[in-house]
């Protein structure tokens, strides 16, 4: 990969020559490019300047420190690019210069690239630190956002610098009419949303959290339970098709076992083990959480097991 190089180079204006004979030594970075010049606050007598040797000559005690401040000028200028480039981010001219001079850098950068640069982090932990299905659900947010953006500003990208409250209840409108979506998936839309945006914050590019004032509508949610007479129900039902039963008696063993349908179909044998009370117990890794968790082996769902488990090794599905 093609290394940019950067160009350090100090120039005098004679032009600018005050009434003790001296005139200011400007700094100039160039980098990708784009200069960047600054005044180093160091004065000389243009008649020593030696502009190829970039110092100032003459056995002066006065010329022996400019020359000595200029050289630690150049060195604090190449270790602030250095830690840039330790960094592994972008950067320009001008966060070179406000590295050096220790001033905080307000990185720029779209809504949209961001939020792709964060999927694109995100999707090399997939089998690590998160599940494809999670990684899908910040995709799905990402690309709302994309529709959104070019439907209210007919652009491809928004300035994450002005991110404000009214983008965000924009947003939010714009899913609810164009997207159709109830609050609850709108709720988990902005959470998603908002992750990256938190992440940037941290980084630099934006200088406070644009939607701190925002809070999520209430969602009132009614959670319907079956009965133990419709479950019963359900399970003494007779299907002719055996893929229904077969759907049947998971949806029964997930009731009695309390596992979420991934869950369930990852179940290996050696996830049952012997419980403290001598019956046979589930224990086994939430896959959405990653948390222990240890349920007992209930009747009716031992029973389930015993019509569909084969003589299978050990490390295979439970359920064939």
């Amino acid at each position: 990969m093609h290394q940019e190089k950067l160009s350090i180079l100090y120039v005098v204006s004679k032009t600018k020559t005050n009434k003790r004979g001296v005139c200011p030594i400007i700094c100039r970075i160039t980098f990708k490019k784009k200069r960047k010049p600054f005044n180093t606050g160091l004065f000389v007598n243009p008649d020593d300047w030696n502009s190829k040797k970039q110092l100032a000559e003459s056995n002066g005690k006065n010329n022996a420190i400019l020359n000595a401040e200029l050289s630690l000028i150049k060195t604090k200028i190449e270790k602030s690019y250095l830690k840039l480039q330790l960094e592994e981010n972008d950067f320009i001219v001008d966060d070179i210069l406000q590295k050096y001079l220790n001033k905080k850098i307000k990185k720029e950068d779209g809504v949209v690239s961001y939020f792709k640069k964060y999927l694109d982090k995100q999707e090399k932990l997939i089998g690590k630190d998160i599940q494809k299905a999670t990684w899908n659900k910040f995709n799905y947010v990402c690309n709302h956002v994309v529709s959104f953006i070019y439907s209210k500003y007919r652009k491809k990208d928004y300035p994450l610098e002005k991110l404000n409250q009214q983008f965000l209840n924009d947003f939010e409108y714009y899913l609810k009419t164009a997207k159709s979506q109830k609050q609850v998936t709108i709720n988990k839309s902005i959470q998603r949303f908002r992750k990256p945006i938190k992440i940037a914050l941290s980084e630099g590019y934006l200088d406070k959290d644009p939607f701190m004032l925002h809070k999520p509508k209430r969602v009132i949610k009614s959670v319907v339970f079956l009965s133990q007479k419709e479950l019963e129900k359900i399970e003494n039902h007779s299907f002719h098709q055996s893929r229904l039963e077969l759907v049947r008696d998971l949806f029964i063993f997930c009731c009695y076992t309390g596992l979420a349908y991934n869950e369930m179909n990852n179940l290996k044998k050696h996830h049952l083990i012997d419980g403290f009370d001598g019956n046979k117990w589930i224990q086994m890794k939430r896959q959405k959480t990653g948390k222990d968790i240890s349920v007992p082996l209930l009747p009716k769902a031992f029973e389930i097991l015993l019509k569909y488990n084969s003589e299978s090794e050990s490390n295979t599905s439970v359920i064939n």
